[in-house]
Order: structure tokens, then sequence, then C-alpha cells
């Protein structure tokens, strides 16, 4: 692939500007991120008329963007801890939650093999009064710039899927 991380993350960012509200250079407790997408769905369904609601349910997904040349084992920790950190301060379980989404995206020139373990076996799920208000998963995935390698942990795969629809090269 001959872009570079940041060219990527550009690219990527203009893909989900369509869904999502996309923050650049975002702060968060003992970390920053050069862009971060938060994107909020309810569902409400209601019996006869607007004023008698039946139910209501909310989805809520936190992204963080990271961009590195070079990821190795402990950045790749130090940026899992801090985007957990920031996105489980984010969620807010209550009776209408039903799922929330923090979401870590890589983008890194290369990759180290600790690294892409580490980022491939990472795994967070956390319910909520017994599910009754809501769960909320973390999902991870990173591209590799210079090889075209997509990685993610189980929960990512949609998120992999992204980076591929957007990055992997064409089949004619």
């Amino acid at each position: 692939m001959d872009k570079s991380p940041g060219e990527c993350l550009e690219q990527l960012l203009n893909a989900y500007s369509h869904q999502y509200d996309v923050t650049r250079d975002v702060t968060v407790e003992g970390g920053s991120f050069p862009a971060a997408a938060h994107y909020f769905l309810r569902d409400e369904h209601y019996l006869v008329r607007r004023d008698k609601q039946f139910y209501a349910t909310e989805q809520h997904d936190y992204t963080y963007f990271y961009v590195a040349d070079h990821l190795d084992a402990s950045e790749a920790r130090a940026q899992m801890d801090l985007a957990l950190r920031a996105g489980r301060k984010e969620v807010r379980p209550h009776k209408e939650h039903m799922c929330s989404y923090v979401t870590l995206v890589v983008v890194a020139g290369t990759i180290d093999p600790e690294a892409k373990k580490l980022l491939k076996k990472t795994r967070f799920q956390k319910n909520f009064r017994l599910s009754l208000h809501g769960w909320m998963e973390f999902h991870i995935a990173a591209m590799e710039c210079s090889t075209g390698d997509f990685l993610s942990n189980p929960a990512g795969r949609g998120v992999r899927k992204t980076l591929e629809a957007n990055f992997a090269p064409r089949k004619s």
C-alpha cells in the first residue's frame, strides 16, 4: 500500500463521517487520540399513539482512532487501556440502554508480531444489571499500511470489514 498512516486515517474518517459524529484531536484522561467518532441510535416502539410508548432501545458506539509509524506491544497495550478507560466513562447504562461498543481503530505503518497477538486476543465485555440495563463490548481493529494486513479481536470483525472495504485492493 502506498499511503502513509496519516493519509489512511483521513480516508477512514471520511468514510466514518457519513454515520458518525467525528471529533478531531480528542483529549481523554491520561492521553489523547487524533480523532474519535460517536454513533447513537434510538429505536422506539408505540402501542397505539406516540404517548403510549411500549419500549425503546439505545445503541452507542464510541470509536477512538490511533495512528503510529510503528506499533509495539507496550504501546498497543497503553492505547487499548486508554481507549477502554475513555469509553467506559462514556457508557451510561439505564433501562432503555441496549448496548455500547467501545472501539479502538489502529492505523500503523508496521506492527510488531507481539502487538498483533495482543490486539487479536484482547477481549472485554461487561453486562449491566444482568443485561437488563444492556451491555458493553470492546472492539479492536488494526491496519498495517506497509503490508496491507488487517486484524481484529473476535468482537471487532465488523470494524475490520470496514477497514477492508476502504483499503483492500479491489478484485477485478
